[in-house]
């Protein structure tokens, strides 16, 4: 998912020292121990130990530069500002790492996938790529690094087992081709201290037969978003919506459909991390290979799930979103919630974690306390049980195949620094983007979870499994999702009905994907599709099992929700709900 992203403002939320570099003593190594890399998941006798680690295997780079490539985001600030830092000053490998809006890491990275090139020795590039990378043959598997030219550069402490997104940095060969760097989800959002107001509560249940609380499926977040919006419109004096979303003819629309939100209806196939063998992009693939996502092909991109997801996009923003919402881009509408007149958001990244967490907004306690929570999002009426139900973003350090095996070493050893840890632990309370294990489950994470609004209890549940990235179905992440928005806003403006413009989408991808098969260098995973005019139609796929799955009769079951302090109690016996 592409962001220009708010910074978030840990040092005035969680009261952290983000930026703390002061001067450096005679022994940097101690220095940066004292001064930066605690807290830790490690004694400080292993976190010696393992940066001595790097410190001698570093010795052969000395001198060298390398230059980083990240999108702008907390995390990757911390990295630009302290970690780059703290690594030239105990490796003597310079480090230039560069922060920018991803749009341009994206743009770079294909810059140097074609030139052959390279001004950058490593990118932090979304896992959604992955689909790309393994199927272009210019980009490092690691590995085959791991095990061959990087084996002496791979640290011994690196521990892949304790990362948490390792299935999204994976080819459909099974190779790695990303190490994971940062991680974030986009969740339910919803205002706690509203509903568990006992007057609300009780007029929730008189007009629609059951409880407020965390909705389970798509009816219950409509019923709460037409409940506030049109039935309570004020609390405290001010006007209140029960929904919240974005609607502007803006590249950042397309994300906001290829993050998940036909998962989220229910209209690919059943599968983790992706349908399979249909996914979220409606893409149906055969053995690796894209076969189509038009509907006649077996796709499921204009298939009948696809139009109930879009046509309840639409409805919700025009009935239950503030009147602003349908002219604001995903940057504009971040903020709307922290204003305090919105009582749930479906589609809510946690790297806002922060951001709603400032003292004196009206969505925080005096204590600082979130007034708010995040769960699970709810499922569309054509979702089942062991689908994909959400988005996780997954940025993840990537090294261009094509330069040299010494620039390859130094550039993986700096990615491997910047995920240690001695330090993964402190990056992942400046950014809130956990990617380990360990981290999730330690003291320190526990401690600040009360002010996290649900956060680490939902990355300690196994919910969060059902979160996941673009997978390898989808062989050109840039040029597919540059299809997406423009075909979505004509629909959302009324220039074309929902099916039309699925249509024009499912279309155009397989246009786009024609092309490819010409030219991915692992041709056993290339798409097929140049003989497009030779489908079996939509009758036909309409009538096998899975996606694309017919039109069903009754588009908005009965709702269904939960209490959030009984989802809680689930994930700790490691159920989803």
């Amino acid at each position: 998912m592409n962001m220009t992203s708010l910074i978030p403002r840990l040092a005035v939320s969680l009261s952290l020292t983000v930026f703390s570099v002061g001067s450096v003593s005679a022994d940097p190594l101690e220095s940066w121990l004292d001064q930066e890399f605690t807290p830790s998941t490690l004694t400080r006798e292993q976190q010696l130990d393992e940066l001595r680690w790097f410190i001698e295997a570093a010795r052969p780079y000395q001198g060298m530069t390398i230059r980083v490539l990240s999108e702008n985001i907390a995390t990757h600030q911390y990295e630009s500002e302290v970690l780059a830092k703290a690594f030239s000053e105990l490796t003597g490998i310079e480090v230039i790492h560069e922060t920018v809006r991803e749009a341009d890491v994206i743009h770079q990275l294909w810059l140097q996938m074609i030139s052959g090139s390279n001004k950058y020795d490593l990118f932090v590039n979304d896992s959604d790529s992955i689909g790309t990378h393994f199927r272009s043959g210019k980009i490092l598997s690691l590995s085959a690094f791991m095990e061959g030219a990087g084996a002496s550069v791979t640290s011994p402490t690196l521990d892949l087992d304790d990362f948490i997104g390792l299935d999204f940095v994976r080819g459909a060969d099974g190779e790695l081709y990303q190490l994971p760097d940062q991680q974030f989800a986009n969740l339910y959002w919803f205002r706690y201290d509203w509903f568990q107001r006992p007057d609300l509560k009780q007029r929730f249940r008189d007009r629609y037969g059951y409880e407020l609380g965390v909705p389970v499926n798509w009816s219950a977040y409509e019923d709460i978003a037409e409940f506030f919006t049109e039935h309570v419109q004020t609390i405290d004096g001010q006007r209140v919506y029960g929904h919240s979303d974005y609607g502007k003819r803006d590249p950042s629309l397309g994300w906001r459909f290829t993050d998940a939100w036909f998962s989220m209806a229910g209209a690919g196939d059943p599968g983790l991390p992706n349908g399979h063998p249909v996914d979220e992009w409606g893409i149906r693939v055969e053995n690796c290979q894209p076969v189509g996502s038009h509907v006649a092909r077996g796709g499921a991109t204009n298939a009948p799930a696809a139009v109930y997801a879009l046509e309840t996009f639409i409805d919700w923003l025009d009935h239950y979103a503030p009147p602003q919402a349908r002219d604001l881009t995903f940057e504009e509408a971040g903020p709307l919630p922290a204003q305090g007149n919105i009582a749930q958001q479906i589609f809510w990244y946690t790297t806002f974690t922060s951001d709603l967490l400032e003292s004196g907004l009206p969505v925080t306690h005096p204590d600082g306390t979130p007034k708010w929570r995040m769960a699970p999002s709810p499922h569309g009426a054509y979702w089942r049980d062991g689908m994909k139900l959400g988005y996780q973003d997954v940025g993840a350090w990537t090294i261009p195949r094509f330069m040299s095996e010494r620039r390859q070493q130094a550039a993986w050893l700096y990615a491997q620094f910047t995920t240690s840890k001695t330090v993964s632990l402190k990056k992942t309370l400046v950014g809130l983007t956990p990617i380990r294990e360990s981290d999730l489950n330690s003291r320190a994470m526990t401690e600040v979870a009360p002010r996290l609004g649900g956060l680490v209890e939902f990355y300690r549940s196994p919910a969060r499994k059902a979160w996941t990235p673009t997978g390898v179905n989808v062989p050109d992440y840039p040029k597919l999702s540059e299809r997406w928005w423009p075909n979505i806003a004509d629909a959302i403006a009324g220039d074309k009905s929902v099916q039309a413009a699925l249509d024009q989408l499912a279309t155009e991808q397989d246009r786009v994907m024609s092309i490819m098969e010409r030219t991915f260098q692992t041709d056993t995973c290339a798409p097929r599709i140049e003989d497009m005019e030779r489908t079996r139609g939509a009758d036909f796929w309409l009538n096998q099992p899975g996606a694309p799955k017919p039109e069903l009769a009754n588009e908005k079951p009965q709702g269904e929700t939960v209490p959030y302090d009984a989802l809680l109690q689930a994930w700790q016996v490691g159920r989803i709900r």
